[in-house]
């Protein structure tokens, strides 16, 4: 046998499994983060279904007064959002926020389409 063809042999073989070597290091480094977010992506899963539930507990539920239907608002608590509020009451905010000063309940209605006169009853 040839002793350099030999030789480069040896050396091929020397370089091939030095690359085998450097690529399982990397499979395992992929394999630990595909893991790792496998993780991650179950966490966020059971997160976003917890706050799922707390805000379906905390949403406006329709009551019933005086035998109307109305919408109750929630208590408010701390860190509590906006988004917690019902549709008009959000719009109301909106409403107030952009008013350069002191509002009244007609501009008011007015923006949310509601007519809100002052009905007097009469004395007979």
């Amino acid at each position: 046998m040839d002793p350099e063809l030999l030789e480069r042999i040896t050396a091929r073989r020397a370089e091939l499994d030095e690359l085998e070597e450097q690529l399982a290091k990397q499979l395992a480094e992929v394999r630990a983060e595909r893991d790792e977010l496998a993780v991650a992506e179950r966490v966020l899963e059971r997160m976003s279904e917890q706050l799922a539930d707390e805000r379906a507990s905390a949403a406006p539920t329709p009551g019933q007064v005086g035998g109307r239907a109305v919408m109750l608002v929630p208590h408010r608590t701390p860190g509590m959002e906006e988004t917690t509020l019902p549709p008009d009451y959000q719009r109301i905010l909106a409403v107030v926020r952009q008013a350069a000063g002191p509002v009244m309940a007609r501009q008011v209605g007015d923006v949310l389409g509601i007519d809100v006169s002052v009905r007097f009853l009469r004395r007979r």
